[in-house]
């Protein structure tokens, strides 16, 4: 029976900062108020070069990718459609083209963003460092699998020291589940001479709560890395909104016993 590791679950709540209440920048040159009409400061464009993105609501963001006129009645209009930045994070060029006021530009200028954010996201994994607990792994999971519309099953094989090692997505299924065949899940884990593993799939459909099979194959798969050596520290759900710990919520069997 392989020794228990150690795998304290912590959650981290980490407070967004924007600009003081009431604070007014002074008006560089180019960002005077007309003599009528809506003043400057107040267009997206020019909120950001003077507070920054984050000043800028999801709206106002997408107006600046769109640009044009009437940019914020169309951005306001594509999110509404497509159902808020969630929604484009699963829409392809064709399906924003349905949407009256987006042409090709804007279409393919969103997916870009969508992309670049995704692929910033993946770059937060903590290689060089131990993994402590759900928190540590979030950023890269969550822009790795947010927006997909199947689910998708994967492993992350850590060494002694808890870093992560290896990445590998084992199965890849539907909207409502994924098969997983417990040999696809270790043949990688066994190969790199991983040290223990977590378990990590998504709900496309945003539930939170694992159900009775992800914890059926939960316990299956944790009895099957304890005769293996390579222990199951944690399985992580993941939905566009969230991320639940089953190790977090004491579902995770230790040691081949019911959780």
């Amino acid at each position: 029976m392989h020794e228990h590791v150690s795998y304290p679950v912590e959650y981290v709540r980490r407070e967004r900062t924007g600009p003081p209440i009431g604070f007014v920048p002074a008006l560089e040159e180019g960002l005077e108020e007309p003599a009528g009409g809506r003043p400057a400061i107040e267009r997206p464009r020019e909120r950001m070069l003077a507070f920054g993105p984050t000043a800028l609501g999801n709206v106002e963001l997408v107006a600046l990718l769109l640009g044009g006129g009437h940019a914020e009645q169309r951005a306001l209009a594509l999110l509404q459609q497509v159902g808020g930045v969630g929604g484009l994070m699963r829409c392809v060029p064709a399906e924003l083209l349905e949407v009256a006021g987006v042409g090709a530009a804007s279409a393919t200028a969103i997916c870009a963003a969508v992309e670049l954010a995704r692929r910033i996201g993946q770059l937060e994994m903590p290689f060089e460092s131990p993994i402590r607990g759900p928190e540590d792994v979030r950023r890269y999971l969550r822009a790795n699998l947010r927006g997909r519309t199947q689910e998708v099953f994967l492993v992350l094989g850590l060494d002694a020291r808890q870093r992560v090692r290896l990445v590998r997505e084992v199965a890849l299924g539907s909207t409502a589940g994924v098969e997983v065949q417990p040999r696809e899940v270790f043949r990688p884990l066994v190969r790199a001479a991983s040290h223990s593993v977590l378990l990590v799939h998504n709900h496309p459909g945003g539930e939170l709560r694992p159900s009775a099979a992800d914890l059926q194959l939960t316990q299956r798969l944790a009895q099957l890395g304890d005769l293996l050596g390579i222990p199951v520290l944690d399985h992580l759900i993941v939905t566009d909104e969230g991320m639940c710990s089953l190790a977090g919520l004491g579902l995770l069997p230790r040691d081949g016993a019911e959780p």
